[in-house]
């Protein structure tokens, strides 16, 4: 990861394990990655709406907790960038595991009767998160970090292939759509850290407005968060069918999708 920048900020130095390429306080005096920062408004406003309207509907309330983990995720990716406080990166860190295991649960659930409980998927996807949790505060070592919340990934990705390809085939579109946008978000965070010594020299040629089209971490946040929420969308849209609802994706002003669910009809 690239090393701070010179430049003194209201947070005072780094403490974090990581560093990004984004220039420290290039852009704000009071937020340390000012991009890396604002990016994380998709990680916390379209969930919110998404909440609200999982319990207007009345749904299961592990999607009301899926919708709040996924904000939980970006107001502590909100606080770790704008502080590069270790105690802020674990505010980042740690909800993103959690999360992982909310959705891993809603997704192996959606072919159950209502109102079960699946205790010995609960008590597992817990013991992961307090031993990974433990773990990583013990070694401080962020490729351990990456490597289980990665774990978590390939599983929902498997079980999210297995119900668009062999349950709930008219759900391709979703489903792809949003492990593409997924896997756009990991390539250009990937850049973003292989090549940040030539990006940074690119930005220092370029208008400020536009460099900021370079600061692929951002990205990053705006892809996996639009990926996570589509994948809310997908989990909800397979378990309502299950159950007889009637789901349909809309689209706010004609961009955002949201999914509106009709209880089932009655005979």
């Amino acid at each position: 990861m690239a090393p701070a920048a010179d430049r003194e900020g209201y947070w005072g130095p780094p403490t974090s394990t990581l560093e990004w390429c984004e220039e420290n306080y290039a852009v704000s005096y009071y937020i340390a990655e000012f991009w890396n920062t604002v990016s994380n408004l998709i990680f916390i406003l379209p969930p919110i709406y998404g909440a609200i309207q999982t319990y207007k509907d009345g749904l299961e309330k592990r999607y009301l907790a899926a919708y709040l983990c996924l904000t939980a995720v970006g107001l502590g990716s909100w606080c770790f960038h704008m502080t590069l406080k270790y105690e802020m990166q674990l505010l980042d860190e740690l909800p993103m595991i959690y999360s992982c295991c909310v959705f891993v649960y809603c997704l192996y659930e959606c072919f159950k009767y209502k109102n079960t409980v699946n205790y010995a998927l609960l008590f597992l996807l817990i013991t992961y998160s307090v031993v990974v949790s433990i773990v990583y505060l013990d070694l401080k070592e962020p490729v351990f970090h990456q490597v289980m919340y990665g774990t978590l990934v390939s599983i929902i990705v498997l079980r999210s292939v297995y119900i668009v390809l062999w349950v709930y085939p008219w759900l391709r579109g979703l489903g792809y759509t949003s492990l593409t946008v997924f896997l756009m978000g990991f390539f250009l965070w990937n850049v973003d850290n292989i090549f940040c010594d030539k990006l940074r020299a690119l930005r220092e040629k370029m208008p400020p407005v536009v460099g900021a089209v370079t600061q692929f971490h951002a990205w990053w946040h705006i892809l996996t968060g639009l990926g996570s929420y589509l994948h809310i969308l997908l989990s909800l849209y397979t378990r309502t069918l299950f159950l007889k609802h009637r789901p349909k994706v809309k689209f706010v002003f004609g961009i955002w999708p949201v999914l509106l669910v009709e209880p089932p009809k009655k005979l």
